[in-house]
């Protein structure tokens, strides 16, 4: 059973969600929040495996809730649920440690998916998707300065975890990965996880995140 909590602060887009949820078998509504603050204080008392987050509400927002249940070091995973026209907020968001993020008029059963697989330990947003929406926003956002140079973590990958790293951030899949590094999937999966580990990242999205951040990819430029 994974158990959900709900943050939103329009009451009808949170009943929504709950029917939505309590007519599946394996998800249990634990609780609702209409603002940040009553998030952090709910995911502290409830510990739900996931908090289905808003971005844009009053008072503390889904950004720095997010901020602040990942900083405490608990079981919860973040799906922020965000629209194309909010980019810098999404962005910021994984920053802050969300795991992925859906589009709001995504489809009942892409939500469901996307909960289940958060739940499970994944990524929302399979790679190649989230490459191509980390384009899209990279255009929006301000220019960052590569701070690869000041980092520790990227010193502490092997030659090949480096290569693994910059074949995640350019959205590559496992078996993307195995058949152009000519290495079994086996191998990669475990060389992902050995990034993941030595820079910290919860997940694809995360290390993805950092590769940007670092210098280590680039966007696409605009159509």
């Amino acid at each position: 059973m994974t158990t959900v909590l709900i943050v939103d602060d329009q009451p009808l887009q949170r009943y929504g969600f709950r029917m939505l949820l309590e007519s599946q078998p394996d998800t249990e509504v634990v609780g609702e929040a209409a603002h940040g603050a009553e998030a952090v204080r709910l995911a502290a008392d409830l510990r739900p495996d996931v908090v289905l987050m808003d971005i844009r509400m009053p008072g503390m927002d889904g950004i720095e809730a997010t901020r602040r249940i990942v900083t405490t070091g608990g079981r919860s995973r973040i799906l922020v649920l965000t629209t194309f026209d909010l980019d810098e907020y999404a962005h910021s968001a994984l920053r802050a440690g969300a795991s992925g993020f859906l589009l709001k008029d995504a489809h009942p059963e892409e939500l469901l998916s996307g909960i289940r697989a958060v739940a499970g330990g994944d990524a929302v947003v399979a790679p190649a998707v989230t490459r191509r929406l980390l384009d899209a926003y990279a255009h929006h956002l301000p220019v960052r300065t590569p701070v690869a140079a000041q980092d520790s973590r990227l010193g502490a990958l092997t030659e090949r975890e480096h290569e693994i790293l910059v074949a995640v951030a350019r959205g590559w899949s496992n078996s993307e990965i195995a058949e152009r590094l000519v290495l079994a999937e086996s191998t990669v999966k475990t060389h992902v996880g050995r990034v993941l580990a030595k820079i910290g990242a919860r997940d694809r999205v995360q290390a993805v995140i950092f590769a940007y951040d670092r210098g280590l990819a680039r966007p696409n430029p605009p159509a």
